[in-house]
């Protein structure tokens, strides 16, 4: 069976990669450590199709070492240590050069998996390169992730994009038969989400749509294809992106069903359970905030749920956490008050501390008056004591407005109480 144009035209040498000079430019961190034959073990952090697998497979070839894949989603401990006792063996006879260990999507092995790795990257047996689509700070165990170095890859930009379909049309022994001409780009640009090896698939499947080697390609040529051809769900492309919204969008409008019925789409699509949890927990603070605070205690206990249960099961707990917080009050009043503070702290700087609010852990402080004046809330009536806590030039402002809930309503009437019409409460 031929293989897919992506793989028919993967870059063997740093000269052919694509994008990311940060990492692999004339003077990226990759590029010196490669020249320089010293290479760590590595986290490739990036979206898909940013060419992840292809660094780590040329990062093999052009520092000369044995190379090892295995992917996390159908690989266990077992073979872990396989492939670590041939990484061994090769070793030996490839002085100073250890072996690389490539594993796709590391991000899936659970922490017994990763914890079978330690052993083999601390004694330096291979050199661990995992390639993530995931936050690693999240998904993989401390242990492992202070011994490698973390390198983020970016989506490929419009350039980077362009340069890969005229490649393609200019390398590819199928291609270079056909006379293809690009009249109108933006329609694969706009399906490819940035991601490589999608824009060539689709490009791939719009030429071989043409019964004839003369192949002209426009917007509507290409939307109509794909709309032919398209998926259920696409966990890494723009329909992937388009659902979650909706998903978000139904809870944020109190739509139970609604929220129930996207979840049910990501989960038959076989979308990480963590992913749509995560969402939740942000959601549980940006939108409904303190007009419920438990269901921020919900979601992130959903959260640890389902990163210890997992599917089947998790559906579960998804959806009554979904339900949950569709019918839940809402206010993004919390989620205003940061974005309006961060936007005076960037409109006027660093302004000075309040004398009266100021530390004195030294003599001299106290001597000049630090923390002089300031009124200790629980010594006065109602634990309450009326004094300025922001910079003079800003004394007065609001950035929180609670919103209007029953439970943000009482709050505002227990600000008006405390500060009276200081803060326009």
């Amino acid at each position: 069976m031929e293989a897919p144009l992506a793989e028919r035209i993967r870059p063997q040498t740093l000269h052919d990669y694509i994008s990311q000079l940060h990492l692999v430019g004339p003077e990226g961190s990759l590029t010196q450590q490669i020249n320089n034959g010293i290479i760590p073990s590595l986290l490739l952090w990036g979206p898909p199709g940013t060419g992840k697998t292809t660094l780590a497979e040329i990062i093999a070839k052009e520092s000369k070492r044995p190379f090892f894949v295995l992917s996390a989603i159908n690989s266990g401990v077992k073979d872990i240590r396989e492939v670590i006792d041939k990484a061994k063996q090769s070793s030996g006879m490839f002085t100073a050069k250890n072996p690389i260990l490539f594993i796709d999507e590391i991000h899936r092995f659970s922490k017994s998996q990763q914890d079978s790795l330690l052993a083999a990257v601390e004694k330096g047996w291979i050199t661990l390169i995992g390639a993530t689509t995931e936050n690693p700070s999240f998904e993989v165990i401390p242990a492992l992730l202070s011994r490698c170095q973390v390198y983020i890859l970016n989506s490929f930009s419009k350039d980077d994009l362009l340069a890969l379909l005229h490649r393609a049309m200019e390398q590819d022994i199928y291609l270079k038969t056909k006379n293809i001409q690009l009249i109108e780009t933006e329609a694969l640009l706009r399906l490819s989400g940035g991601d490589g090896r999608k824009l060539l698939n689709i490009f791939e499947l719009v030429v071989n749509a043409s019964p004839t080697n003369d192949v002209v390609i426009s917007n509507e040529m290409v939307l109509k294809l794909v709309q032919q051809n398209t998926v259920l769900y696409d966990k890494t492309g723009e329909q992937h992106y388009d659902i979650v919204s909706a998903f978000i969008k139904s809870i944020r409008g109190s739509d139970p069903n609604g929220a129930v019925y996207w979840l049910a789409r990501m989960i038959e699509g076989g979308e990480d359970v963590k992913f749509i949890a995560r969402r939740m927990l942000i959601l549980s603070s940006e939108d409904i905030g303190n007009a419920n605070p438990t269901a921020f205690v919900m979601a992130n206990n959903t959260f640890q749920a389902v990163s210890a249960i997992g599917y089947p099961e998790s559906r579960i707990i998804l959806s009554q956490c979904a339900v949950y917080l569709a019918t839940s009050p809402k206010s993004n009043a919390s989620y205003l008050a940061i974005g309006n503070a961060q936007k005076m702290v960037k409109q006027t700087g660093d302004l000075p501390v309040p004398i009266h609010l100021r530390n004195a852990p030294t003599k001299l402080m106290k001597e000049l008056g630090y923390g002089d004046d300031y009124k200790y809330s629980h010594e006065y009536d109602n634990n309450f004591a009326e004094q300025e806590f922001l910079p003079d030039a800003i004394k007065n402002t609001a950035f929180y407005l609670p919103g209007n809930n029953s439970r943000e309503n009482a709050t505002k009437e227990f600000l008006k109480n405390r500060w009276k019409n200081k803060y326009g409460y």
